[in-house]
């Protein structure tokens, strides 16, 4: 499918939708009153355009969940992850799909913009666009060479999250039992990428991989989508002493939206309150924020979609990414919070909770914006 997408030209339009600019324009009213001028991001989703043709009908529903999410920016995953690339698939998967996603840019300019620095972000809430954000999970599209770095810089790519699940010739990601951290060309690589002006995501890594990449980095890190391993011990979570010490280097944490938000029952709202709170009472208030791990539009859940989900639960308790003894349809997203304006229903919750309106802006994406802006730069220079 990239290969296909990305030899694709701009031969879609929203005429033949019948979709035109002012509906982009016209966002629904906010549950929250101000989340229309906030700063909304999230640190990991993705957009079901990339895998529809340009006169797919479906397409309709995708932009009406741009215009409605009320993002100012989305952290995309470019590069592929959850496989060993032991050759150059990656990279030439990750340049695809870059072409792709510049077709598509192209193709939607009244809903999507595709962010560079703190400029693009801002211009993003005002023209009340969604901010493409390129990134990647896990390095394996660098291969070897770590001046790969530049050229994706170059390409528009902001954010390089370090490891998946497994090992990679820069680290142990979380499911590694070894643990053993950063290699010497992991370090290498963080070296790069602060010069480079890419923001570090530690994100899926090992535990010792994150601590020693919060040290290694000279710029505030992200760990973009995780949750508090102290209301639910996963090794997809991070502990407390690791939430400080990503504080204390300026960084941000985002609370995913999976099921590892417990080890027992399905995740709902109310749990993503739990380690919301949880982290901004260890870390405080100007380091957290949201990375759910979910596409935009709302999941559909039709007779097929939970046969499909079924059979992918299985294959994922088989591969340890969940526990084994969890139920059988657990969700990837929250099912009371399964709607494009999850992050405004979100920041009601935290308000009828007591949580300050200031607090809300930063955790809906004020934090993650601050990291962002002072890695990229405020615009102009990036």
């Amino acid at each position: 499918m990239v290969a296909r997408r990305g030899i694709l030209t701009g031969i879609g339009s929203l005429a033949l939708l019948g979709l035109t600019d002012a509906f982009a324009r016209h966002p629904r009213i906010p549950t929250w009153p101000r989340f229309r001028g906030a700063m909304a991001i999230d640190g990991a989703g993705g957009l079901g355009l990339f895998w529809l043709e340009p006169d797919d009908p479906a397409i309709a529903t995708e932009l009406a969940a741009v215009r409605d999410c009320g993002l100012s920016g989305v952290v995309l995953t470019l590069a592929p992850s959850g496989k060993f690339w032991m050759n150059d698939a990656a990279f030439e998967s990750t340049k695809a799909a870059i072409g792709a996603w510049e077709s598509i840019v192209t193709r939607y300019p009244a809903y999507l913009l595709h962010v560079r620095d703190g400029a693009d972000l801002r211009r993003a809430r005002r023209e009340g666009k969604l901010g493409l954000i390129y990134g990647f999970q896990g390095t394996e599209p660098l291969g070897e060479d770590i001046e790969r770095i530049p050229m994706f810089r170059a390409r528009g790519v902001r954010v390089i999250q370090l490891t998946h699940n497994r090992r990679n010739l820069v680290g142990d990601g979380c499911m590694e039992p070894g643990d053993a951290g950063l290699s010497n060309y992991g370090r290498q690589v963080v070296d790069r990428l602060n010069a480079e002006r890419i923001v570090v995501d530690l994100a899926h890594g090992a535990p010792r991989t994150i601590r020693e990449g919060i040290a290694a980095s000279r710029a505030p890190a992200l760990i973009s989508h995780t949750g508090c391993r102290a209301l639910a011990d996963h090794p997809r979570n991070v502990d407390d002493a690791t939430l400080r010490a990503l504080a204390d280097k300026g960084g941000a944490a985002g609370i995913i939206f999976w099921p590892y938000l417990r080890v027992d029952a399905q995740p709902m709202a109310i749990d993503v309150i739990r380690h919301i709170e949880h982290a901004v009472n260890v870390c405080g208030e100007d380091h957290v924020g949201i990375g759910t791990d979910s596409g935009i539009a709302p999941i559909e859940r039709t007779p097929e979609f939970e046969r499909n989900n079924r059979e992918w639960v299985a294959y994922a308790v088989e591969d340890g990414i969940f526990q084994r003894g969890r139920p059988a349809d657990l969700y990837t997203f929250i099912p009371d919070l399964n709607q494009a304006d999850r992050f405004d229903r979100l920041a009601m919750l935290l308000s009828k909770r007591g949580h300050s309106d200031a607090r809300i802006e930063k955790i809906l994406g004020g934090n993650f914006a601050r990291v962002m802006e002072e890695v990229w730069g405020s615009g102009g220079d990036a």
